[in-house]
């Protein structure tokens, strides 16, 4: 168990590697890509600019960096999971985002990413998760599933960021929001290194938001909302808070489940010919009549009329608040009900 000062000098230490290398290394990260011809239009501009990606490079490197010390400073074995479920995450976005792979690739492929969590809490059983999920109400024993749904969570997870990055800085501000209930519910549901090993996600994507936000100066890619992703995934299951996390991202899993449910099968968005939106003459987006397009968050918010790109973000992130909010009620009710 740490001491206080121990966690106040070293949450301070990862969280200024995190957010200082990410903030220093992306505008070079910018001019690099674009020197590179590494840039995609940002479509919902009027002179469609080119915008440099990935950006999941600098995230990885941010990350990677601040839990390496942290893993040195308390090799706890739910850090290095953590860690290395990022890493591989990593690079299956890296894959995709210099190869167009096919739909089912993503899922599939993370499915590598939560091998480190089962693989490390074999050697040391009990320190990377638990055998019952963490419920509002009480406590769920499922030994023999348990291990099958972390499978679940990290693809899930991954996916789930990166199918909710479709406007500019709605991936990365979406989980910041996503984040800080997650953080409390480590902290009082799971372990003070694991809440230490999830302070570099909340303060990289801090970092990155500046450059992503509205106007887009980069976009994260494939390999920026995996990693952060199923980061976030992993942290949920090692800081047993599970439940909570999902909640906080009810409104990216909900759009999902709408796109799944509709397009039927698992594959690439762009591989969908019928967009879900279409742009309006004063580059507003309204939500498409074909009834071939798929079921979006994006199509929904623009079901009553027309709304710029950046009104759309703004209210993406007021559900993000919405379901924080839910989160946090559900944390206190957990903690009256059932305790630590």
């Amino acid at each position: 168990m740490l001491d206080v000062a121990s966690l106040v000098i070293y949450g301070a230490i990862v969280s200024a590697i995190s957010f200082l290398a990410v903030y220093f290394l992306t505008p070079i990260a910018i001019k690099s890509l674009a020197a590179k011809g590494k840039v995609v239009p940002d479509a919902h501009k009027r002179d469609k600019p080119s915008v440099p990606r990935p950006a999941g490079p600098v995230l990885i490197a941010g990350i990677v960096a601040a839990e390496i010390v942290l893993y040195a400073l308390t090799m706890n074995a739910g850090v290095l999971a953590i860690l290395l479920t990022t890493v591989i995450a990593f690079a299956v976005g890296y894959i995709d985002d210099s190869k167009v792979m096919p739909g089912w690739f993503k899922p599939v492929a993370l499915l590598a990413a939560a091998i480190p969590i089962v693989a490390l809490n074999i050697m040391y059983p009990g320190n990377v998760h638990g055998d019952y999920l963490n419920l509002i109400f009480g406590h769920a024993f499922i030994p023999l599933l348990y291990i099958p749904l972390i499978f679940i969570i990290i693809p899930v997870a991954g996916n789930t960021i990166n199918s909710i990055d479709v406007l500019n800085g709605v991936a990365s501000g979406f989980l910041i929001i996503a984040t800080i209930p997650l953080l409390v519910s480590v902290a009082i549901f799971g372990s003070m290194e694991v809440f230490l090993a999830a302070l570099p996600l909340l303060f990289a994507t801090i970092a990155f938001y500046k450059y992503h936000k509205f106007p887009s100066k980069i976009f994260p890619g494939d390999s920026g909302t995996l990693l952060l992703g199923a980061m976030y995934g992993a942290v949920a299951i090692a800081g047993r808070s599970e439940i909570i996390g999902v909640i906080a991202l009810l409104p990216a899993v909900m759009n999902s489940f709408l796109f799944l449910a509709s397009v039927k099968r698992i594959v690439e968005h762009r591989e969908v010919k019928a967009r879900p939106t279409i742009i309006m003459d004063d580059f507003k987006l309204a939500a498409s009549t074909d009834r071939a397009a798929p079921a979006t968050l994006v199509r929904l918010i623009v079901a009553d009329g027309p709304l710029g790109e950046k009104q759309v973000g703004y209210k993406i992130f007021k559900l993000a608040i919405f379901t924080a909010l839910l989160s946090f009620a559900s944390i206190a009710i957990q903690y009256m009900i059932v305790g630590k």
